[in-house]
């Protein structure tokens, strides 16, 4: 018994430090490109729409059956009642016996036939999938693109967050410095108790807005980790060399043309329009005859067609070509035909107004991505007049020609200069990025 009480304890003992190690957080650093590749394998979003394409490519190959023969064949048997057989007015009634064993019964046909022309329905049905299917395909882009755009958003909002814990951090300990600093000033008589209150008050509140930032960072967090499905225990470390290569500030008009070319949004309602004209071509096609071409081979048995029955199969085969034309089409598919037509001029109205919202909106991100250029230019200058300042006040203080407090101010201001520095860096990544969702290239 103590023997298996040792190895037990030596089994816990080996599988105790993984299972706590595997819930410890892990730090993952995260590239752009990275979390859009993981969003393209692994969004559920991203997903549907992939398998709304696959099932309108399917449905292309389903429709494109309707250009092949069709060929049928039927096969059965039964059990054939002796025939009874009366004058008109129903006298003079009489059994007639089958004969031999003409009460079984049997039938086989083999019948292909082949749509020749059918005004074109079959040849615009295909094209109509077809068009479909590019509009599952541009969906899929557009869908694609917006999630990229969430992710991106959050991504940068996380790294802005991360900048400012980190100034809080040492916003916090300076503060504490300036206490201890404060508390043996007091001592010596030097310092007011009012003042130090004053300061711990400043550091309960720079301690909650570090709660609150800290707690931000987990939300964030949890909504990436979820939507790329990593693990619940991956802290996400944005990728600081991004901000090293800005992007290039380029031309409204270069923006505006690449749209016009590359916006899913115009796509689809370009591919609507389309739609709508290949729905006008098939109501039309109604009004067109079809012809069949067709071909078959029976074998039937027993001949009951003669009485008595003749207890022998019979097979033959033929071939011809067959016209069917729907008469009150004539009259019955006008409108139709107009509300196609008025499908179609509504969807080119569509296209007209999405081209409209689609300029504003490059029109809109471009102007805010040329403000953060100016924003940015403007935090590097304070940022340079906060070290100036800094450097200003250090030389006084390590001469006593100024307070602890002065220092303090000076260095937090110094601190927000770097931090608004870090974060106009990053309002220019996200303004292009929006800008690039606009233009429909993101």
């Amino acid at each position: 018994m103590g023997l298996i009480k040792f190895v037990s304890l030596i089994v816990f003992t080996a599988f105790v430090p993984t299972a706590v190690c595997a819930e410890e957080p892990l730090d993952y650093p995260l590239t752009v490109k990275r979390m859009f590749d993981l969003a393209d394998q692994y969004s559920s979003s991203v997903k549907a729409y992939e398998l709304a394409g696959k099932m309108a490519e399917e449905s292309v190959r389903v429709v494109k059956n309707d250009r092949l023969p069709s060929l049928t064949l039927s096969a059965s048997a039964s059990y054939l009642g002796d025939v009874w057989i009366a004058e008109r007015n129903f006298s003079g009634g009489h059994i007639e016996r089958m004969p031999g064993n003409a009460n079984i019964g049997n039938n086989f046909a083999l019948e292909a036939s082949y749509v020749v022309y059918a005004g074109g329905a079959v040849q615009h049905g295909v094209k109509m999938a077809n068009l479909q299917m590019e509009s599952a395909h541009v969906a899929y882009e557009q869908n694609r693109q917006n999630v990229r755009f969430l992710l991106i958003g959050n991504y940068l909002e996380l790294y802005k967050l991360y900048n400012q814990k980190e100034v809080y951090l040492k916003n916090i300990e300076q503060t504490k410095v300036l206490l201890k600093d404060m508390g043996a000033k007091q001592k010596e008589g030097l310092a007011l108790r009012n003042d130090i209150t004053r300061y711990e008050l400043q550091l309960k509140s720079l301690e909650l807005e570090l709660t609150q930032i800290e707690n931000g960072i987990v939300i964030l967090n949890n909504r990436l980790v979820t939507t790329l499905h990593l693990s619940e225990n991956t802290n996400i470390i944005p990728d600081s060399s991004m901000l090293e290569h800005l992007p290039v500030y380029s031309s409204e008009e270069q923006w505006q043309d690449l749209a016009s070319i590359e916006s899913p949004l115009l796509k689809l309602s370009q591919l609507n329009i389309e739609r709508k004209e290949q729905h006008e071509k098939i109501v039309k096609s109604d009004y067109m005859p079809s012809f069949v071409l067709f071909a078959g081979d029976k074998l039937d048995g027993p001949l009951t067609f003669e009485i008595p029955t003749i207890d022998k199969n019979l097979n033959y085969w033929y071939v011809g070509l067959g016209m069917k034309y729907n008469i009150g089409s004539l009259y019955t598919n006008n409108k139709k035909m107009r509300t196609a037509k008025l499908s179609t001029q509504h969807a080119a109205e569509e296209h007209r107004l999405q081209q409209e919202n689609v300029s504003i909106e490059v029109k809109s991100a471009y102007t805010r991505f040329a403000e953060s250029f100016t924003i940015y230019e403007t935090q590097v200058k304070s940022l340079e007049l906060a070290i100036m300042n800094y450097d200003v006040v250090n030389k006084r203080y390590l001469n006593d020609l100024a307070l602890i407090t002065d220092m303090l101010d000076a260095s937090n201001s110094k601190l927000n200069a770097e931090l608004q520095l870090e974060n106009a860096r990053i309002n220019i990544l996200y303004n292009y990025y929006q800008l690039q969702k606009a233009a429909g290239i993101l």
